[in-house]
């Protein structure tokens, strides 16, 4: 069954959660067809940038129930496994070699709060309801915490991992785990901007951009120095970083720009 559609023009990949009567709630499926797509798109030279949506009423409303109530009869080791699948997912959407914005409304509770997290730029429509809620069901959310707490830190992640309490955008923007809150009828406005600031940009000096901060942030100060250093000779001597300084020093529109 596919559960997400994607379509792809102007090197714009759209990947849409479809599942609005349960609103695009997560099962094996959802997870399977997400982390296949993103590994794919990530591979993708026609494709610079990558917006994640729902369709219907939410953007990710957490896990399935008829999924949830089979977990029920999992043993320790196959649940391990199918967290680790999830874990999986959530890695290929955080590491994919695009960038990947965002398209958050209606309401991003549980694993779509974690989606949340994985967007490099995730905007919000003002009326969203977002929550880590999964204490409330007597669990936790584990398998997103890694990206949850790069996002919105430590002080944060405690208060609402440990309350489960549901939360409105303009809280979702203050802890950092959006970036823009606008209205409704301005969200698809607010996303075609991102994509055209991406779309003037270097495609290889942006997928170098989002692989060096996990480098630099799990590195110690004495090896980002290397880090840093190496990154930035490599672009600078690429056939993009060549092209993107001549055509500001000759005051030109850069070949790679849109």
């Amino acid at each position: 069954m596919t559960t997400i559609t994607v379509s792809t023009q102007s090197g714009v990949a759209r990947v849409t959660l479809t599942r609005p009567d349960v609103r695009n709630a997560f099962n094996a499926d959802v997870i399977a067809e997400l982390r296949e797509t993103f590994l794919t798109l990530s591979e993708d030279a026609q494709v610079r940038a990558i917006v994640l949506a729902g369709e219907g009423k939410s953007f990710c409303g957490g896990a399935d129930i008829k999924w949830m109530r089979g977990a029920l009869d999992l043993s320790y080791d196959e649940n391990v496994a199918d967290a680790e699948a999830m874990s999986d997912m959530f890695r290929a959407i955080d590491r994919c070699g695009k960038p990947v914005i965002g398209r958050i409304h209606g309401a991003a509770l549980g694993g779509g709060a974690g989606l949340t997290a994985v967007c490099d730029v995730a905007i919000a429509s003002d009326e969203t309801i977002f929550g880590f809620t999964e204490v409330k069901l007597g669990i936790i959310p584990a398998v997103i915490s890694p990206f949850v707490l790069a996002k919105i830190g430590t002080s944060h992640a405690r208060a609402l991992f440990l309350t489960g309490e549901r939360f409105g955008a303009e809280r979702a923007l203050h802890i950092g785990l959006v970036h823009e809150v606008v209205s409704a009828e301005k969200l698809d406005a607010a996303v075609d901007r991102v994509l055209g600031e991406i779309a003037s940009a270097g495609p290889s000096a942006v997928a170098a951009a989002k692989a060096l901060v996990p480098r630099v942030s799990a590195a110690s100060y004495e090896e980002s120095r290397d880090i840093t250093a190496r990154a930035i000779a490599k672009q600078r001597t690429s056939e993009e970083g060549q092209e993107g300084l001549r055509a500001f020093l000759e005051r030109r529109k850069a070949e790679f720009a849109r």
